[in-house]
């Protein structure tokens, strides 16, 4: 046959696994080094001679920059390419992790930690990765491949655990952050694999996202829905933040926090299946009420009962089982109500409150524990907000606004 009409295969770089891979890695070394931050907060705040605040602040502002900056990120993204972006993104975290291991001020410490790795993390995170995954897989393969790079970050927040534990060891944390600093400037050429300027869709943002935005702000359940995303925020960033240095003051060691985080990120990658899964079975309002009312449960018996390695890590594999599955029942629920067309700017808005309350819970850790030296007062605020979470999804009007089909349209 004339070669002319033969079809050429895509070069490997460009197929679907290759895509899905390198998405994965990507996500990986950027939501495992950022889980990995609590390790630090005690060698750091005593190198300086700081408070826990400080170090808990700069965590706290992380998470808000990041929440504010992914609209953003998304719409360069969408109109420039993913590969841009995540160069970007990558540049900005490498940066941000050599000011945290170079410098000794408090406000360059902010600036370091806060808002350059809060911009890569933009850059790096779920929504620029999935975009440029959409584009390359066909979209009855769309949802697993999804599942595909979501395990890909939870296991990164498994695996860079231990091996910064083992960078500690190895010398001290200013080595460890620079190790990761390299690790992420490393990371840079994968961009040009995601790179690519995507096609316009039918389902960009048309006239209608204003009407859609202000329906939602209407929606007694969506401002519920993210109301509850929040409290899920401030328990997953108070924990990977400041338990560490909770368990340090209770007798155990550096070990049993490091053991602790990577148990949550290895039943997080179990539990954010297991989720999605339920959620095409169950009423997904009634799974995260479940979700928030297990989490109770499980913070009230570790603060009840005597710490030690066991009660940590029975807790650790609880709170990992929910720990994200709350993100595809969240983003499921939103595109349940209003439709597919705008879930992404929607589910962005419930992102932001989640990181909102991520910036309270790593914030909040530290300046309470400067006022009274105690954790106390956060376990107990981290029950109560659970409780408060569970109760407020039971009311959702889960109802469809209107067919899909003409709201995909609209």
């Amino acid at each position: 046959m004339d070669s002319k009409f033969e079809t050429r295969s895509p070069p490997i770089w460009r197929t679907p696994a290759f895509i899905i891979g390198t998405g994965g890695l990507v996500l990986a070394l950027a939501l495992g080094i950022r889980h990995s931050m609590g390790l630090y907060l005690q060698p750091v705040s005593l190198t300086h001679d700081w408070g826990r605040e400080i170090f808990g602040f700069a965590i706290a502002l992380q998470n808000l920059v990041w929440g504010l900056a992914q609209p953003v990120t998304g719409a360069i993204a969408d109109r420039l390419g993913a590969g841009r972006v995540i160069f970007a993104g990558g540049a900005l975290y490498a940066l941000g992790l050599a000011v945290m291991a170079t410098t000794a001020d408090p406000v360059m410490f902010n600036v370091g930690v806060g808002v350059l790795i809060g911009l890569g993390l933009s850059g790096t995170g779920f929504s620029v990765v999935f975009g440029v995954v959409a584009r390359h897989v066909p979209t009855h393969r769309r949802s697993l491949a999804f599942g595909i790079v979501g395990a890909c970050g939870s296991f990164g927040q498994f695996a860079m655990l231990p091996v910064g534990h083992m960078l500690l060891g190895a010398g001290d944390w200013v080595f460890a952050i620079t190790v990761l600093a390299i690790t992420m400037a490393a990371m840079l050429p994968l961009a040009f694999v995601l790179s690519g300027r995507p096609a316009s869709t039918a389902m960009g943002i048309g006239p209608g996202w204003r009407s859609s935005l202000r329906e939602a702000m209407r929606h007694r359940g969506f401002l519920l829905l993210v109301l509850g995303f929040m409290v899920c925020g401030f328990h997953t960033m108070f924990i990977p933040t400041h338990l560490p240095a909770y368990l340090s003051d209770s007798g155990l060691g550096a070990r049993e926090g490091m053991i602790a985080l990577a148990l949550i990120g290895a039943f997080n990658v179990v539990g954010s299946y297991l989720c999605g899964w339920l959620g095409g079975h169950f009423r997904k309002k009634y799974l995260l009420a479940w979700i928030f009312a297990i989490r109770a449960v499980a913070l009230t018996a570790f603060v009840l009962l005597p710490v030690s390695a066991v009660t940590v890590y029975l807790m650790a594999i609880i709170m990992g089982l929910t720990w994200l599955g709350t993100v595809p029942l969240t983003s499921g629920l939103v595109a349940d109500i209003f439709g597919p067309r705008y879930v992404g700017m929607l589910f962005g808005i419930a992102f932001l409150g989640h990181q909102i309350g991520s910036f309270l819970g790593a914030w909040l850790g530290g300046a309470l524990f400067d006022m009274t030296g105690s954790y106390s007062i956060m376990w107990g605020l981290s029950i109560a907000l659970a409780l408060v979470a569970a109760a407020v999804h039971l009311p959702i009007n889960d109802r469809p606004l209107g067919p899909e089909p003409q709201m995909a349209r609209a």
